[in-house]
């Protein structure tokens, strides 16, 4: 290999992601972070992997520069189900649940990529404590695992809507 590719190898552009995952989440306050938690240990050379934290909207640049097929945002909602299970929110309930803090709803954030993504999935977490100061329970890290392998696997078939 000559200086001259290597050069460009090292110039090149990432190449375009067609999956984003977005984590969501306060992980200062324990199970209200799992979005977070699941980005931080989600590793994929087919994802690109963003650890939003409580403000996804600094992230939307990245989103629209990629212009993915799938842009999968995980976040803890109240659901009333029991504490780990998670569902996919259909995009009109968004609003009706109570989803993590954020600085702007879930429900702008999602209307407002939506020109830039072929597909939004947005999965929600039922928490089981959200204390400050709290680690991520040991039930939503479990909860964690089996999500971050369906996405690993691209098997969105797998993922429960809520009903």
């Amino acid at each position: 290999m000559n200086d001259m590719s290597l050069k460009r190898r090292k110039c090149s552009p990432q190449r375009r992601k067609n999956y984003i995952l977005m984590g969501l989440g306060n992980i200062c306050r324990g199970d209200d972070g799992i979005g977070s938690f699941i980005a931080q240990n989600f590793q994929s050379d087919d994802w690109l992997v963003l650890d939003c934290g409580t403000t996804p909207e600094n992230f939307t640049s990245l989103v629209k520069k990629s212009q993915p097929e799938y842009l999968v945002i995980v976040d803890a909602a109240q659901m009333n189900l029991e504490p780990g299970e998670f569902r996919v929110i259909p995009s009109e309930r968004i609003d009706k649940f109570n989803l993590t803090t954020h600085n702007i709803p879930l429900s702008l954030l999602i209307s407002y990529l939506d020109k830039w993504v072929g597909k939004i999935i947005l999965i929600g977490i039922q928490p089981e404590r959200m204390e400050d100061f709290q680690k991520v329970s040991k039930r939503l890290q479990h909860s964690a695992r089996n999500i971050i392998e369906i996405l690993k696997g691209k098997k969105f078939q797998e993922l429960n809507e809520l009903s």
